[in-house]
């Protein structure tokens, strides 16, 4: 194991960046974790980690970086105690069946999977939706069943690949579900919290976890999240939307390209 302070501090930038933009936008942090964990250590001369490993310290640094940004958010009335528990409940059991069923796929299969992942978020973040950030937080109304299914079927998906499935559910919220934009920012963290309680326990359970840089990122997550999440409450709702479209785009754009070619 490399100790060196390159390895050290390559590993914190990529946690405390990917987790800053995790609370600001009430995503997991991996739509941008995976990707960086799988390209910038060989461009500092560190060993590469494989799509497995990396897929496994997502997986666990999601727990600690979604949690730190619930934390950040637990006051002012944002969190949706009927969507956590339909949606938490539906992707803690996917998640668990997507990570623990994810030991038995290929390198290969598991990117697909995350870029497939990516790509259908990207798709949904461009969708035209209608403004309800007028709308009074505890007039808020969703398909109770409908959301149920999604959730399972994004923790399935995102489980594979280590992730808590947040870059999916912000979009699925926002345009399906039709929540506004920061009770989505806030709701999606705790969803995906729960989300990587399943996806941890089935990462852990099939030895896909390099644990040294994941308490390296850990560290990083507790400390950046709550920064985001307290930027993401002054932010534009318009600007988190667009910043957040355009970066599922772009890591979806690279991950096929390395597929296909």
């Amino acid at each position: 194991m490399d100790f060196s302070i390159t390895y050290l501090l390559v590993i914190f930038a990529i946690g405390f960046v990917g987790s800053f933009v995790s609370g600001m936008l009430g995503v997991g942090g991996s739509i941008i974790k995976y990707p960086m964990l799988l390209y910038i250590p060989p461009l500092f001369g560190l060993a590469t980690f494989t799509a497995h490993e990396v897929s496994g310290i997502s997986a666990v640094q999601v727990l600690f970086a979604s949690m730190a940004g619930v934390w950040a958010y637990r006051k002012g009335g944002l969190l949706n105690k009927q969507l956590i528990i339909y949606m938490g409940g539906a992707i803690l059991v996917g998640s668990f069946i997507g990570s623990y069923g994810s030991g038995f796929l290929s390198e290969e299969a598991v990117n697909i999977v995350y870029g497939t992942l990516a790509l259908i978020a990207a798709v949904m973040m461009f969708i035209p939706k209608k403004q309800l950030d007028d709308q009074p937080l505890h007039e808020v109304r969703f398909n109770k069943p409908l959301a149920a299914i999604l959730a399972l079927i994004v923790g399935m998906g995102s489980g594979i690949v280590g992730a808590a499935g947040g870059f999916l559910l912000v979009p699925i919220m926002l345009t399906v579900l039709k929540i506004p934009t920061r009770m989505t920012i806030a709701t999606s963290l705790a969803v995906t919290f729960i989300s990587s309680i399943g996806s941890s326990v089935g990462k852990l359970m099939t030895g896909q976890v390099e644990y040294w840089p994941a308490f390296i990122m850990i560290i990083a997550s507790v400390l950046a999240a709550p920064l985001g999440a307290k930027m993401g409450k002054t932010m534009n709702t318009k600007v988190l939307q667009i910043f957040l479209a355009l970066l599922i785009a772009a890591t979806a754009i690279k991950i096929w390209v390395d597929i296909l070619l």
